[in-house]
């Protein structure tokens, strides 16, 4: 059936949807989805709950799902499970015909909220003003369409957890130094990483305006970070690490790269929710690890693995809150409106926005 020129609706969930069992969620989730065939693909993130992610016919991380959706060029509509920021960059890479639905508005990301476009145009001013012409802005592709759009208008590019020490080689091939946003982890452990030392990096606190972590002259430093962070990964600590390799001296430590950079330089192991999946999937039978990523993955990882140990690497659950606003009864009230020829919770991003966001993640596509 078609889900083509449909009408916005609603904007919060009818109580009806709240009152319904597990198994009238999944039998009538499962009836929807079969309704809309080939009209429909659902997304859904590593981090998603499992009774979730199972309903959805693509798994992955963020851009690797949005790069997916570009090419489902037979469906009508994409419910991204996911986040707001990924269900933007889906309808970027999508056509003007196809529909991204989030199935509950509310499902957004701290990180990204914390680099807000009237503070980066602020902070380009000054930046401008100590360096002039030598600043090539880079943002996380955990950011929103209107920061992507000015990194694109600046000449910059995105970057994923994977391939950021790439597109930071790029960067410096092109420019003397990097803005990076919105996360100053994932900025700072990748620089350093390449051989950038701290006293070469400097912390812009857009809330104040002003730099910290200034440990030498400003005019030496290369990589300028955003003070922004992921609420999940700044929850690992170096005493979760020291605990673990009392307790058990064989559990292997990997952490994600927006761990803090002791965390990360205190594991035996850090990389990309895919490569920390990669890197589980690969290792021999009877591994032991303690893993620092959200724990809905880990729990997922351990489900996956039996003949291996997979652990959190926090004695306590650190779920992504607002990854998991996305539940059964959000995604049904998405599925039942769009087989209604209704529509809710659609993301659009405006044609002048999503043009300079997309020259930003294109240039990042090319780089090699």
């Amino acid at each position: 059936m078609t889900v083509q020129s449909l009408a916005p609706t609603y904007t919060e969930l009818p109580d009806k949807y709240r009152q319904l069992s597990d198994a009238e969620l999944d039998r009538r989730i499962q009836a929807a989805k079969d309704r809309l065939g080939s009209d429909l693909v659902i997304m859904g993130h590593h981090y998603q709950r499992d009774d979730v992610i199972r309903f959805a016919d693509y798994t992955g991380d963020s851009l690797e799902l949005a790069r997916i959706a570009q090419r489902q060029r037979d469906a009508k509509a994409i419910v991204f499970c996911g986040v707001h920021f990924m269900a933007e960059t889906a309808d970027i890479l999508t056509t003007e015909e196809q529909q991204v639905i989030l199935p509950d508005m509310k499902a957004g990301c701290s990180m990204a909220d914390m680099a807000d476009i009237d503070e980066l145009e602020e902070a380009w001013e000054v930046i401008e003003d100590l360096y002039g012409d030598t600043v090539l802005p880079i943002t996380y592709v955990n950011s929103t369409a209107a920061i992507k759009a000015f990194v694109g208008r600046h000449g910059g590019t995105t970057c994923t957890s994977t391939n950021a020490p790439g597109v930071l080689k790029w960067a410096f091939s092109r420019k003397k130094r990097v803005l990076f946003l919105p996360d100053q982890h994932l900025g700072r452990n990748t620089a350093f990483e390449m051989g950038i030392p701290l006293s070469e990096m400097a912390v812009w606190n857009p809330v104040a305006g002003e730099w910290e972590e200034v440990d030498g002259p400003m005019d030496q430093m290369r990589v300028l970070l955003w003070k922004g962070h992921c609420s999940v990964h700044t929850k690992f600590t170096t005493d979760q690490i020291r605990r673990w390799r009392e307790k058990d001296p064989e559990m292997r430590i990997i952490v994600h790269p927006e761990c803090t950079f002791d965390v990360v330089q205190a594991a035996d192991d850090s990389g990309s929710t895919s490569y920390i999946i990669r890197r589980i999937a690969e290792s021999a039978q009877g591994s032991r690890w303690a893993v620092g990523t959200e724990i809905n993955l880990v729990q997922r990882l351990a489900k996956q693995h039996p003949d291996k140990t997979v652990k959190l690497l926090s004695e306590t659950m650190c779920p992504c809150l607002t990854m998991n606003r996305i539940d059964r009864p959000h995604l049904l009230w998405a599925l039942e409106s769009l087989a209604e020829k209704q529509l809710v919770n659609q993301v659009r991003v405006d044609s002048e926005t999503a043009r300079w966001a997309k020259t930003a993640l294109d240039r990042m596509l090319a780089i090699k």
